[in-house]
């Protein structure tokens, strides 16, 4: 799972860096936000690969929103001024929006999530009793 993890991060990034090639504005930022998050789930999954979907997409969003609420000092806007790294990963100004577009990277990468797991457990005979692969 690590491993899948691992390229799912590396797949994230290139989304992320794709989507700033391909587009502007709104699309490129809010997406952006979405991608940062999915990030954050593969990142939590790569660390703490038995956890389920559900508390690896939570955890992924409750960092997302703790990093924006963060820019709500000074700290971030001061940190993103000196590093490139500080601006990637923190910020640098609160903006609302951004807390839905990490829920909805946040459902997405839940939902992916969900269906490899299920996969998983389905290529190793480890599906719940009474659940049918077909299902």
């Amino acid at each position: 799972m690590r491993l899948v993890a691992a390229g799912a991060a590396v797949l994230t990034v290139g989304a992320g860096l794709g989507l700033r090639a391909v587009a502007a504005g709104s699309v490129a930022k809010y997406g952006g936000d979405a991608l940062y998050t999915v990030l954050l789930l593969t990142l939590v999954v790569l660390i703490a690969p038995r956890w389920t979907p559900l508390r690896a997409a939570g955890t992924a969003l409750a960092a997302s929103w703790a990093v924006e609420l963060f820019q709500l000092s000074s700290v971030p806007a001061d940190l993103s001024r000196d590093s490139v790294a500080a601006r990637l990963v923190l910020g640098s100004t609160f903006n609302a929006p951004d807390l839905l577009w990490y829920a909805a990277g946040a459902a997405g990468g839940w939902l992916l999530h969900t269906a490899m797991s299920r996969r998983r457990r389905v290529a190793a005979g480890a599906l719940p009793a009474g659940e049918t692969p077909h299902t």
